[in-house]
């Protein structure tokens, strides 16, 4: 019952390779965490494909109208479980990490190739779990494999939205995904709301109005757009006229055994090409940089309480890639060439009805990381409900390791705190689509690492594939060495008997 179920697909756990096979005993415990029980047909229902409703009911299903969750009948195939009893309902509530210890024992990938390692784990949809060696009572992870979804409507996807949340969150907790110290802080703050958040809808589930729905609906409004563009605005500029961004920007172009700084220019940006001139009286004139985004890379460096807005360009030229930097001075002028650098990239203009949208989720990522100066805002919740070793991966634990654990924890549980006064006032939904929304912000969101071997290769080298293009990496910094586009690409073959693409 949860929509779009061609987005998941089953992995297998992860091994951590630096410790030996455990007990087979360790591994049934950590998997009945939360496992849902109960038989997967219910007795005496015979046949798999006579049950009751399978193609009738659970085809089309109807939805709660309180929390968007399927009520169609799943007891054909969960018996006896809680998903059975009209409630899969069970899987849109998030589960808190519920010890350091559960955390800490769970295998972290240190390096890109072994990020890359996990993804072998995917199984094939054409082939049975006993052809592919799946034993029984085995734990696999129902994941969404690709990073490009279909719209989340918070009317009817609890389920989706949750179990995209979670995805994220574990990604976040086991450095499956690099962040910013800031942007932890503000990962933490929203997964403390969320927890908080969700013990008191359990709770209230019951007398539950239909006014609050109402309210849901009004304030998440903005939020009913399909991730990947954004609603068309209802008052419509002049449509021959394409946008244009004209500002001082710094400029710096890395070289080899250079320390250089940035220089400021003169920048216009148009169409998806950038323009640099020394000086504003200088732009009619011929441009001493030019350089066209299209099938760009875009890489955000950030530090807010820095003040730190850099934006890392690598475009595409015959020899390899381009790299550029731009700086510049201040969020709204980010957000603004970031988003106008994004379209650019995927060949689209300002002028795309998607571009001012992109500019807002920028500007309330970054919001979402400022921090409150005013210190008796604090509430004096310290040491009571929050537990911030299951907030924060453990590499932001380990920064503090000098000090007293005490001390480490006020400190955490302080910057938590004062990040979550800008989530607060969120809805249960409204901030588990704010946790997604910052997760997909991310630099390094979207791409899958595969370890691939190039003909003529002699060892492994790292590939990244993205919803639109195929990156040759570096191994050990991530840098992308070479891209193709899938829109330029001629043709692709696969030969499955030698493994070849």
């Amino acid at each position: 019952d949860i929509r779009h179920p061609e987005e998941l697909s089953l992995l297998r756990k992860p091994r951590d390779p630096s410790k030996k096979k455990k007990k087979k005993l360790d591994d049934q415990c950590e998997d009945d965490t939360f496992e849902l029980e109960g038989p997967l047909i219910t007795p005496g229902s015979g046949n798999i494909y006579s049950s009751p409703g399978l193609y009738s009911k659970t085809m089309t299903p109807t939805y709660d109208a309180h929390d968007g969750s399927p009520l169609s009948p799943t007891s054909a195939w969960f018996g006896d479980s809680a998903l059975s009893e009209g409630n899969p309902g069970i899987l849109a509530v998030s589960q808190p990490v519920t010890s350091p210890e559960s955390l800490a024992k769970m295998y972290k990938p240190q390096t890109l190739l072994d990020k890359a390692k996990i993804n072998q784990g995917w199984l094939d949809s054409s082939r049975s779990l006993m052809e592919q060696e799946v034993k029984e009572n085995e734990a696999l992870l129902l994941r969404f494999k690709y990073y490009s979804f279909f719209d989340l409507n918070p009317k009817y996807d609890a389920i989706r939205i949750n179990q995209l949340y979670e995805q994220s969150k574990w990604a976040i907790l086991l450095e499956e995904i690099e962040c910013t110290e800031e942007e932890m802080m503000m990962f933490a703050a929203l997964q403390y709301h969320i927890n908080k958040l969700s013990i008191m809808s359990s709770e209230n589930h019951l007398n539950h109005s239909d006014k609050d729905v109402d309210e849901v609906d009004a304030a998440l409004s903005d939020l009913e757009i399909t991730l990947e563009g954004g609603k068309t605005s209802t008052i419509l500029g002049d449509i021959t006229s394409i946008p244009e961004l004209a500002d001082y920007i710094k400029v710096f172009k890395p070289k080899k055994l250079t320390l250089k700084g940035y220089k400021p220019y003169w920048c216009t940006f148009k169409d998806t090409s950038i323009s640099c001139y020394k000086s504003k009286e200088e732009s009619n004139g011929t441009p001493a940089h030019q350089m066209n985004l299209r099938g760009c890379e875009v890489t955000p460096d950030v530090n807010i309480s820095g003040q730190k807005f850099n934006i890392k360009l690598l475009i595409p030229v015959a020899e390899g890639m381009n790299e550029i930097w731009l700086r510049c001075d201040n969020e709204t002028q980010y957000a603004s060439w970031m988003a106008a650098c994004r379209l650019a990239s995927k060949g689209k203009t300002m002028a795309d009805s998607s571009y001012g949208m992109e500019v807002q989720n920028i500007l309330s990522f970054l919001k979402m990381q400022h921090l409150n100066p005013d210190p008796q805002l604090i509430p004096e919740q310290i040491n009571t409900d929050i537990n911030p070793e299951c907030l924060v991966s453990p590499r932001y634990l380990k920064k503090y390791k000098n000090k007293q654990p005490g001390y480490v924890r006020d400190l955490i549980t302080a910057r938590i705190l004062e990040a979550h006064q800008n989530v607060a006032q969120m809805s249960l939904i409204e901030a588990k689509m704010r946790f997604i929304q910052a997760w997909q912000s991310l630099p390094e969101f979207g791409i899958t690492h595969f370890n691939a071997r190039f003909q003529g290769g002699k060892k492994d080298e790292l590939i990244g594939i993205a919803y639109n293009r195929l990156i040759r990496m570096d191994a050990s910094t991530g840098d992308a060495v070479k891209t193709w586009r899938f829109s330029n690409m001629k043709q692709w073959n696969v030969n499955w008997e030698i493994k070849m693409v």
